[in-house]
């Protein structure tokens, strides 16, 4: 699956990165270069498909780290974040580029043609994921983040450690799902790692990277049925400004949503199942477990006749007990039988 990330360029020699993305899958709409002088980028395309660095002790892996990666670089400062007239350019030139899920980390204002951007990327297959932007007045009067505020583009939040919407999240844009977007460890500039990255761009990574997931498994799924199960298997809401709460990557991924039907979730290189045949019955084995048992159920039998009889038998020295035979008794008399005697008395 192809994803690709329209941000600030990308540092393709980053350990997260090295050997992932040929300079060939680099688009530069800036006429700066296509290095990443912001970090942002970096960022954003190691959460995706980071390779794991678990083998250099480093806890950290992209959500996809098999996806491909196709980067769009539309922006250069941060004084330049919306990139401007390029943003529809660049979505255009995902789409041309065959991208499965489009990653716009990006909060700029509506425009026609960047409506009709996501349109096009909408009827070409393409998912697009956007961030529905940070807080940026402390009065919150803030316009509606764009591309995410459009019809069919996931709209995605941040949620803090705690589960809860974090304070830089904004609350203008209309949101479908939440992922982590405070205190972020993920790949920066100059080969090294930002500890404490936030924002509603880093919890859109994490979105495009299980939506590369599920659509890599569900190839059968477009854009409106992968938003679909995105918000039906998200863990549900928790406030204003989170939509259907955190992504749930393994159920967005394996969960059996019967409006899908069976169609769509075969993947193309599924293959047919073998099942093993069916061993032989083992008929000896069988007998001698029957005839263990048997014998252990006499063993016990023996052992509790043996535990009454016996003890009983010596307190009597072995002689016959009498048996004795007692009546009701009433108002009128009283009867006993002794089988020793052989007499009726009154």
């Amino acid at each position: 699956m192809t994803v690709a990330v329209v941000d600030s360029g990308v540092e393709r020699n980053h350990p997260m990165l090295a050997g992932r993305i040929p300079e060939s899958r680099i688009v530069d709409l800036t006429r700066t270069g296509k290095g990443d002088c912001t970090g942002h980028g970096t960022a954003v395309a190691a959460l995706i498909a980071g390779r794991n660095m678990s083998d250099r002790r480093i806890p950290l892996t992209g959500v996809a780290p098999a996806a491909d990666l196709y980067v769009v670089k539309q922006q250069n400062e941060d004084s330049d974040q919306t990139g401007g007239d390029r943003l529809p350019n660049a979505i255009s030139a995902a789409v041309a580029a065959g991208a499965g899920v489009i990653n716009v980390s990006i909060s700029a204002d509506h425009s026609p043609r960047l409506e009709a951007a996501v349109r096009f990327a909408l009827r070409n297959d393409a998912v697009v994921v956007a961030a529905a932007g940070n807080v940026r007045k402390q009065d919150g009067a803030d316009g509606p983040a764009y591309p995410a505020a459009y019809p069919g583009v996931i709209s995605v939040a941040s949620l803090g450690p705690d589960g809860a919407r974090a304070e830089t999240s904004g609350l203008s844009s209309k949101v479908d799902v939440a992922a982590p977007g405070k205190d972020i460890s993920t790949a920066w500039t100059r080969g090294g790692y930002n500890l404490q990255a936030q924002g509603t761009s880093f919890a859109a990574a994490y979105v495009s990277g299980v939506v590369a997931l599920v659509r890599s498994r569900h190839p059968g799924l477009n854009p409106q049925q992968v938003m679909h199960r995105m918000r039906v298997t998200a863990d549900g809401n928790v406030g204003e400004g989170t939509g259907q709460g955190m992504v749930n990557p393994l159920q967005a991924v394996t969960a059996v949503l019967p409006e899908e039907g069976t169609a769509a979730t075969t993947p193309n290189n599924a293959s047919p199942v073998r099942f093993a045949a069916p061993e032989v019955p083992d008929h000896r084995t069988r007998t001698i477990a029957i005839a263990v048992a048997g014998g252990a159920l006499g063993a016990a039998a023996l052992a509790a006749v043996s535990g009454i009889v016996l003890p009983l038998g010596r307190r009597r020295r072995w002689r016959p007990g009498r048996a004795v035979l007692r009546f009701e008794k009433n108002e009128e008399t009283t009867e006993a039988f002794s089988a020793e005697r052989g007499t009726i008395g009154r």
